[in-house]
């Protein structure tokens, strides 16, 4: 089935759930809304077609209405959550189909009962189309819905808390309104304390929630003054810099970089990240997450960075964390050390695929062209050329145009980094040097063909008609087009026969509308440019002035006839409110044929025009008297009646809400109990739920304290084996060189093979003494041969666990309290280590006691041979699964590809 007939199905099944609320209708409306969720398109509703927006205006509406059932609700408000992960249908959620009011008014009606899903669903949902949006105080149930927030906000061990915070974030950023709202309120100073009690919460999202709020609200008030105070400020950066580069997840650093963004429109408070001390550091680490794989986070961490370029003096400290020898930045931390640069992975944002996220790539772009600015006119200018030339390539294939026909989305994704492009390379022709690098690298047919394919664009076709001001796609043509014949005329003196198609593409007609354009345009930079190429073209001998002047006039009419038509668009009473307009013309835009009033005034009127025609020799003034009076009864009568048609309407109106809600409510008491009953089962199945958790957790925890326990046998298996050789040592001399290079696999060999020639020697030297000792020494000679086989055993199969043994590591070292332990540990085998050097010398007397450590060596060799017959069938058992997952990714990738074989599967983990 298609997507049309699916939109028709589902229409059909809402209009048969609004005639009738019967379960059927119900069932039969969730299989549809099932079957349009399966598709997993949200494009279906991004087109400005009617019955994608019939569909969606009809499912809020229901959404909205509490006779409907829950778990229809549930369905229509997931399908909502699903469409809302794309950002244009998120807004025009909120734009134009007021799913924020529905939402409230849904929040509203279950505010009894906070513990139903739907009233989660809804929180989320509305945090996901809130965030940037301003919402308008004005609109219906958004005062019950911040006294919602308040309340469960300010409620102890709340599941509603984090989610009620967040909403409350959104609703609070630049909303004035809002703010005054809620500061108005007789519990705000509770409220207060509620917020700054949560700043010491162990979560961090929760922390950034309640900053924001306190900042959106007090920032420029007493309670912002103490909070964000000189004393305490540097804490607050410390702690929003380990949010950004530590935080949860991707929606705790998004909110994060909110925070800091906001704190730095405050002059003081820019001044005081200005002077706080380890903001080279934390600049490093924020740098270092633009590595990370997620481009949400990546596009946050960008919006930071432009922001910090509003600020001189971080303006030049990022120029410098960006271009500086890596001598003169500020030290990082040691973990970031082998991170590659930012201006590479910059760069790599900036060369994002068309079909990947776009924010991410233009803010890349806005940040180079910003950094470049500063860094031309900066020390760091002199070692830009490197980085200029991994740079160019990318700006150069970001010029070419594409092979193939886009759609008009990737259409404009395409100009707009097209335009951010040529931006870079108009800010490196500001240097001489750079201007000559960036001349070697382009040719004039690059400039040309950009040129030629704007030109053969659809918005291009506009003419008089509709001009390029009504289309996005338009406006960011005309930018690539100007600014590419500005970049023209920069470098066509460098570029071969670069000045030759510069002067020809001034004569081309096709200029006349991005010129006009921007010439009429409002914004400066763009009229500066059109005047600059204007300038250039006007002594060339086939330049169409005479078009370019009929086109600003065409420009020009056109937005005198769009203002005209938005002053005839203004409402009634407006117009009502100004009489003389009525008494001069005698009649009115607004009033219709349709009307018997309007007619029967419009009558009136005339018989008055024909009795001053009949009376018009005879010149009184009494009769000029009348007609004012009249004029003005008139116009009274007109607006008195427009008030009272609108009066009537909005009765008309909350008459037929009222009686709706009557009946919602009486259909909602009736389905109390069954609700009531559905959420008993639902409670069961959550503890059923709980309790099958809580033995995996369990499982879980046995499994980490397997895990720690055979981390701590592996840590004694070392210890063993160093006192070992240290007993080998007091033997031979020199064996303790192999316990204390134990890690060094390489080396482990030869240094077993000295320790073997040394205790050759001394086999020798205690032979001539004692032929006891002889004879138990050449025993052990054989038996340290075995030793050696068995340590090349070993030694192999501690270089297959030393990358496990460093994977564990690096968890235990994230954790401070195993850190702890492992340092004890250290310190502990140092003072063994010492104590067995002490002992060296006590050799003599250890004679004695050889036989003893030799039969005590024999058996702690047995001890060994039976581990390492246990460590050998570990091995080979995990051998079997590392074969048994070769054929595993083998199949995987001939399913996948079909070209893959068996045999070239990579097993490197």
């Amino acid at each position: 089935m298609d997507a049309t007939s699916c939109l028709k199905s589902l229409l059909l099944a809402i209009n048969q759930y609004k005639n009738n609320k019967s379960v059927s209708n119900a069932t039969q409306l969730q299989r549809q809304l099932d079957v349009i969720s399966g598709l997993k398109s949200t494009r279906l509703f991004k087109s400005n077609q009617v019955l994608p927006s019939e569909c969606l205006s009809c499912l809020i509406e229901l959404a909205g209405d509490p006779n409907t059932n829950t778990s229809l609700t549930l369905k229509i408000i997931g399908l909502l959550s699903h469409l809302a992960s794309e950002e244009e249908t998120r807004e025009a959620l909120h734009t134009s189909y007021s799913l924020t009011s529905a939402l409230a008014s849904v929040i509203h009606c279950n505010s009894s009962t906070p513990s139903e899903p739907v009233v989660l669903q809804c929180i989320q949902l509305l945090q996901r189309i809130t965030y940037n949006v301003r919402v308008f105080h004005s609109s219906a149930n958004i005062d019950e819905l911040l006294t919602f927030l308040m309340y469960h906000i300010q409620s102890p061990d709340d599941e509603l808390t984090m989610p009620c915070l967040g909403l409350m974030a959104n609703l609070c950023r630049h909303n004035m309104s809002v703010q005054a709202h809620i500061k108005s309120l007789n519990n705000v100073k509770g409220f207060y304390r509620t917020l700054i009690t949560f700043l010491a919460h162990n979560r961090l999202t929760v922390v950034v929630f309640a900053l924001s709020i306190l900042t959106s609200l007090t920032i420029n008030e007493e309670v912002g003054e103490k909070l964000f105070h000189a004393k305490n400020i540097h804490q607050t950066f410390q702690l929003i810099f380990n949010i950004i580069v530590n935080g949860d997840g991707t929606l705790t650093r998004k909110y994060a970089v909110d925070l800091l963004v906001d704190l730095l429109k405050n002059p003081k408070i820019s001044d005081y990240l200005t002077r706080y001390e380890h903001f080279n550091l934390c600049l490093s680490q924020v740098l270092g997450l633009l590595h990370g794989k997620d481009p949400d986070s990546a596009a946050k961490v960008l919006e930071l960075l432009i922001s910090f370029c509003s600020v001189a003096s971080l303006r030049r400290l990022l120029c410098q964390a960006l271009f500086a020898p890596p001598s003169v930045r500020a030290p990082s931390s040691g973990k970031n050390n082998k991170t590659p640069e930012p201006v590479i992975a910059l760069i790599h944002c900036s060369s994002l695929p068309l079909e990947g996220p776009e924010n991410s790539t233009l803010q890349a772009l806005e940040l180079l062209k910003e950094m470049l600015e500063e860094a031309i006119d900066s020390p760091c200018c002199s070692t830009m050329h490197q980085f200029v030339d991994l740079l160019l390539p990318v700006l150069l294939d970001l010029l070419q145009t594409p092979g193939q026909i886009l759609d008009e989305s990737l259409a404009k994704k395409k100009c707009a980094r097209t335009s951010r492009a040529i931006d870079i390379l108009l800010v490196l022709c500001g240097d001489e040097s750079l201007k000559f690098q960036v001349s070697e690298k382009l040719t004039a047919r690059a400039c040309v063909s950009q040129l030629e394919f704007q030109f053969s664009s659809s918005w291009m076709d506009v003419g008089f008609v509709n001009p390029v001001a009504d289309s996005d796609h338009g406006q960011v043509g005309a930018d690539v087009v100007l600014k590419t014949l500005d970049l023209m005329s920069k470098i066509k003196q460098f570029v071969p026969n670069m000045e030759t198609s510069f002067y020809k593409m001034l004569q081309d007609q096709r200029l006349i509308t991005p010129l006009s354009f921007a010439l009429t345009s409002d914004l400066r930079h763009r009229v500066e440019a059109a005047l600059r190429i204007v300038f250039e073209a006007a002594p060339l001998p086939d330049f169409p002035a005479i078009m370019l002047g009929e086109s600003i006039a065409a420009n020009n009419a056109y937005r005198l006839q769009e203002a005209q038509y938005s002053i005839s668009r203004t409402p009634a009473h407006e117009l009502h409110e100004q009489p003389s307009t009525l008494g001069k013309g005698c009649s009115s835009p607004h009033y219709t044929s349709n009307s018997p009033q309007r007619s029967n005034i419009q009558n009136l009127i005339e018989k008055l025009q024909a009795g001053v025609e009949l009376k018009e020799e005879i010149k009184d003034v009494r009769v000029s008297e009348l007609m004012d009076v009249y004029e003005q009864k008139i116009s009274a009568l007109a607006s008195k009646e427009g008030r009272l048609q609108d009066l009537l309407e909005a009765k008309a109106l909350a008459l037929a809400q009222a009686d709706r809600l009557i009946a919602q409510y009486r259909c909602q008491r009736a389905q109390a109990e069954a609700e009531a009953r559905k959420l008993a089962a639902l409670l069961k199945d959550a503890e059923r739920n709980n309790e099958e958790l809580g033995a995996l957790l369990k499982s879980q925890q046995l499994e980490s304290e397997r895990a720690k326990t055979d981390i701590q046998q592996l840590f004694n298996h070392n210890r063993k084996l160093q006192a070992v050789a240290e007993e080998h040592e007091s033997l031979k001399g020199s064996f303790t060189e192999v316990v204390q290079k134990l890690d060094a696999s390489e080396k482990q060999l030869k240094e077993l093979q000295v320790s073997h020639n040394s205790l050759s020697k001394q086999a020798e030297a205690l032979k001539k003494h004692n032929e006891n000792v002889k004879l138990q020494h050449d025993k052990t000679m054989a038996q340290l041969t075995e030793m050696e086989d068995k340590r090349k055993q070993l030694s192999r199969e501690i270089q297959e666990k030393e990358s496990r043994i460093s994977n564990l590591q690096q968890k235990i070292r994230i954790q401070e309290e195993k850190t702890k332990q492992q340092e004890k540990e250290k310190d502990e085998m140092e003072e063994t280590i010492e104590i067995l050097r002490k002992e060296l010398s006590k050799t003599e007397l250890a004679r004695k006691e050889l036989s003893i450590k030799a039969s005590s060596l024999e058996i702690q060799m047995s001890q060994m041979e039976v581990r390492l017959e246990e460590k050998e069938a570990v091995i080979k058992s995990q051998r079997e699964e590392m074969n048994k997952h070769s054929h595993m990714i083998a199949m995987i990738h001939s399913l996948s590809s079909g070209k893959l074989k068996t045999d070239t599967v990579n097993l490197s983990l």
